[in-house]
């Protein structure tokens, strides 16, 4: 029997059970994927520049932020600006937390390419304004729109899910971390060279002029107009939800959607499962967001650490600086997630990924505090070669409970469960500036304490968060499952 005979019985099954609507964007996406050779280049750049331009201001006023707030004049000491730093880096999380799982829901109603158009658009106009911020407050309720109104990471990786074929799912989850991952190095990157440029180029920018008397204008407006090509660029991608309601089904007896594989067309009036006793998904999200609290404190207090004087056991960084470091991050996470991370959970698979990420990260936060008694030449090597890997390290677990997560829910129901993961990572990521804030301003009070002085404490209770998210990927709470489609 060749091979070709074998297969015709299966084409048969999957021709009885498939059929094809003329108007659904789903269905036109299936036949896509299924008449689809060859590594799906176009796709993998959409994803990436849509997640880019929403996560470039997440943290991208880190490394300014703690002159922001100084020139705010809002902290009485210098050792309480961090705790005011860490309200304005909680409003963007906090605002998220409100309504992500709305944004999944409408997602799963009215279509991903909607939500991903409106959040870009979001971002080029409240990060504007928060580059133009003259007083605390303003800061504070900008940065709480930008979060609350921009809902688009979760619908995104359902989008993601839904474009790929399924060789090249666990690819395109990379894709969205490497993008995430880089959007939060490049954006304080671009933070940290671009603010306050009339004291760095005085030639180009005089202080009398708008970036001269608004000194964090310009980076946020770089970011602004990046996200703006991305919104009207969007408007050109295709829709992947599948919409059956008005439409009568049609057989369809091309082998293109013989092939496609990854649709359950069948099932479109099952009813919907309750997410929340979904144990492989929610086992998952609280994994998330335990990992996502210690990513968002980190990058908090990273920030803090680096350009706080040496006498509170800081580095004394400039914010160009800080934005060198995380430059060099940012390419190093990038040839890592293209080139090497598919390749490693194809074989370790997204669990022990994230197990060995979360290990090792701890051992790479232990020698924090001794970095700081580094100098010269020796400190910035050390600095760069010890951050690259703790942000590959980040991304890693992340891009790996990504995958679990949309593999434990089917298409009807990817936007809501993404809502419901970017609810809770961004409840968890909103304590995390503030948390870091106010613990890092602890810390700088201690310097002479007997157990764990100054910053000491600050990495060890990183490292305490860190060994937690550790021990929910072991089994019996984290539980895997089989694709979904």
């Amino acid at each position: 029997m060749t091979s070709e005979e074998r297969r015709e019985p299966l084409l048969l099954n999957k021709r009885e059970k498939k059929h094809y609507y003329d108007n659904c964007p789903g269905c036109k996406m299936d036949l896509h994927k299924a008449g689809q050779t060859g590594l799906p280049i176009k796709e993998l750049f959409t994803i990436w520049v849509v997640v880019l331009g929403t996560a470039l201001p997440i943290s991208s006023l880190f490394p300014f932020l703690y002159f922001m707030v100084r020139d705010f004049h809002i902290a009485k000491r210098e050792e309480d600006i961090g705790s005011y730093a860490g309200y304005v880096g909680s409003a963007f999380m906090f605002g998220r937390t409100l309504t992500s799982a709305i944004w999944g829901v409408v997602a799963d109603r009215y279509g991903r390419k909607p939500i991903i158009i409106f959040g870009t658009s979001i971002v080029v106009v409240f990060n504007t304004l928060f580059g133009l911020s003259t007083n605390f407050w303003m800061a504070v309720v900008t940065r709480f729109l930008l979060g609350s109104l921009n809902g688009l990471l979760g619908p995104i990786k359902a989008y993601a899910a839904e474009i790929f074929r399924e060789e090249y799912q666990a690819l395109g989850m990379s894709t969205i971390s490497s993008a995430w991952g880089i959007g939060l190095i490049i954006g304080p990157a671009l933070g940290g060279f671009l603010a306050q440029p009339a004291e760095k180029y005085p030639d180009l920018f005089s202080k009398d002029s708008l970036f001269g008397r608004f000194p964090y204008f310009l980076p946020c407006l770089c970011i602004s107009v990046f996200a703006l090509v991305v919104a009207v660029g969007s408007f050109w991608i295709p829709e992947t939800l599948h919409n059956h309601d008005s439409e009568r089904p049609r057989q369809d007896s091309s082998k293109a959607l013989e092939a496609a594989s990854d649709t359950k067309d069948g099932n479109e009036s099952a009813p919907k499962e309750n997410l929340f006793k979904n144990w492989p998904l929610m086992s998952s999200i609280i994994s998330y967001c335990v990992f996502a609290l210690h990513d968002m404190a980190y990058s908090e207090i990273f920030s803090l650490w680096a350009v706080s004087p040496r006498k509170f056991g800081g580095l004394s960084y400039s914010t160009a600086d800080v934005g060198e470091v995380l430059s060099i991050s940012g390419f190093g996470l990038l040839v890592f997630q293209l080139a090497l991370y598919s390749s490693v959970a194809k074989y370790v698979g997204p669990v022990m990924t994230a197990r060995a990420g979360g290990v090792l990260s701890i051992f790479l936060l232990t020698t924090y505090p001794y970095i700081a008694m580094l100098s010269g030449t020796t400190l910035s090597v050390v600095m760069n070669v010890v951050s690259m890997m703790k942000n590959i390290l980040s991304i890693s677990i992340i891009t790996g409970l990504f995958i679990l997560q949309n593999k434990a829910v089917d298409q009807r129901q990817r936007g809501a469960a993404n809502g419901l993961a970017m609810t809770g990572m961004s409840f968890f990521k909103a304590l995390g500036p503030a948390g870091g804030g106010a613990l890092f301003s602890w810390a700088q009070k201690r310097l002479d304490a007997t157990i764990l002085p100054g910053n000491q404490v600050v990495f060890f209770v990183l490292n305490v968060i860190e060994a937690i998210g550790v021990l929910l990927t072991f089994k019996p709470f984290l539980v895997e499952t089989q694709n979904i489609n």
